[in-house]
């Protein structure tokens, strides 16, 4: 029995669109017929899903608080002896996302053909990444599938919490900036030409200060759409230029050595990173592939070259704590705790309480920043309003003065 995903209309014409399950495509066809609907177009899931592997779409994947609450929901299930098929169907009926519906209906047809949970998931790679798949594979080789499970809900959970701080952190600044820029921007457009025009009349010269206003307001408005061209061709080369992987790399470099954002980069890499190793070992998964799953999910490029020399130094026979630390891109503390879990046999606590310490590490780093750039902000476009301002006074006091 597979999954199939139909398009069909009823009796007054009306679009029906949805996921059933059926041994063929006639069998669903029959099935929406005893439904009194007109089936047009039935598809198994599974040819869709080979079909957009070849095709470019922004919405290949789920997000990742979907993939958590799959993830705890199928956790809960199997642990409480549900068998795998009927919580596969349990958590489909759950969601009423059809792009989510149709993967978790798509991997049950997998399981209901005899084959096991990690060939179902790899048919979906898009929704479901390399370390989920492989933390799978290792569960149900070691017939711990529950407990992998209750790792890997934890694990979905921890990093989608860990990209919701940092998103929600990035929130504020950027609607302030935004803000800031779009009223400053119509001051020098709308307000200070007609403000500032009248005290081109009087035949006086005008401040520094405000001759700059009036240069940069006359400005504005005559190139302004070079000015848009200019933005638009560059982000747009930028953009092109950091898809080559040597610019990508040096870009990185730079932000590792940037005073703040590089112990940013540093932190949530090495979190990202240490958490990952942590849930495959602690799975089962042999120490070579995890360090191979692990270096995919670090989004700096050094750090990850240096995640693939140590696995190269692992397979010679070396630590991974010393493997990791001759790069010196990762921070001390981490290091010393993983080479004390290997020291002492307890790899997987200690790669847990590294990554904790680094998340929690983060949590305050991006508190502590959100307090400061704030008020920042604040002060900056407090003071260029205040230079706008002044700019306008300036040839006030200078007419009075000439008056008396």
């Amino acid at each position: 029995m597979g999954a199939y995903q139909y398009v069909a209309v009823d009796t007054g014409g009306k679009e029906h669109r949805g996921i059933l399950e059926g041994d063929t495509p006639k069998h669903v066809r029959q099935l929406l017929r005893d439904r009194q609907l007109l089936p047009v177009e039935v598809t198994e899931v599974e040819a869709l899903e080979r079909k957009s592997r070849r095709q470019f779409s922004l919405f290949k994947g789920i997000s990742g608080l979907d993939l958590a609450l799959v993830t705890r929901q199928l956790a809960t299930l199997v642990k409480a002896g549900l068998p795998l098929e009927e919580a596969l169907l349990a958590v489909s009926e759950h969601t009423e996302k059809p792009r989510l519906k149709s993967v978790v209906l798509g991997v049950r047809a997998k399981v209901l053909e005899g084959q096991s949970l990690a060939v179902g998931l790899n048919e979906f790679p898009y929704a479901f990444p390399p370390v989920y798949r492989a933390t799978v594979t290792a569960g149900e080789q070691a017939g711990q599938l529950d407990a992998v499970l209750e790792r890997l809900a934890d694990y979905t959970e921890s990093r989608h919490t860990l990209r919701q701080k940092v998103g929600q952190a990035m929130v504020y600044p950027i609607v302030l900036t935004t803000i800031a820029m779009f009223i400053v921007t119509l001051m020098l457009v709308y307000v200070v030409p007609k403000v500032v025009g009248v005290f081109e009349t009087t035949g006086q010269q005008l401040p520094v200060m405000t001759r700059a206003l009036i240069a940069l307001s006359s400005g504005l408005q005559q190139w302004w759409p070079v000015l848009v061209a200019v933005i638009v061709v560059g982000l747009y080369t930028a953009n092109r230029l950091l898809k080559r992987e040597e610019i990508r790399r040096r870009v990185h470099w730079w932000l590792l050595k940037a005073p703040i954002f590089g112990r940013v980069t540093r932190g949530l890499n090495t979190a990202r990173f240490t958490r990952t190793l942590s849930i495959l070992t602690s799975s089962g998964v042999p120490a070579l592939e995890a360090l191979r799953i692990s270096a995919s999910v670090v989004a700096n490029l050094p750090m990850r070259s240096a995640v693939e020399d140590a696995a190269v130094r692992v397979r010679e026979g070396g630590a991974i704590g010393r493997a990791l630390a001759h790069s010196k891109l990762f921070p001390p503390m981490s290091v010393h705790l993983i080479s004390s879990g290997e020291a002492s046999g307890e790899l997987d606590d200690m790669l847990e309480r590294a990554a904790n310490h680094q998340e929690a590490e983060m949590d305050s780093l991006l508190a502590t920043m959100l307090s400061v750039l704030e008020p920042l902000l604040i002060v900056v476009m407090g003071l260029v309003v205040l230079a706008i301002v002044m700019a306008i006074l300036l040839p006030i006091f200078q007419i009075s003065q000439l008056a008396r």
